[in-house]
């Protein structure tokens, strides 16, 4: 049996596996020593088995999960 979750945004907006969405925030990444400045944009998002996650992959920094209160949809 197969569940499926309805994961939304910081809008309620409802996400899927490939969706863009943009940083609402200024996100610290731990171990990377960067941070990822509000209104940069992220594409082909990954949905995990949490509902309250994604993965993101951004060009400098990969395999980054950031929970959908910091996001909004493209």
């Amino acid at each position: 049996m197969w569940l499926t979750m309805d994961v939304k945004d910081s809008n309620g907006a409802l996400l899927k596996d490939g969706d863009s969405v943009i940083l609402i925030n200024d996100l610290k990444v731990k171990g990377a020593r960067q941070t990822l400045k509000r209104g940069t944009k992220i594409s082909s998002i990954r949905l995990t088995d949490d509902e309250d996650e994604v993965d993101c992959r951004h060009d400098k920094i990969e395999g980054v999960t950031l929970g959908f209160e910091f996001l909004k949809k493209a």
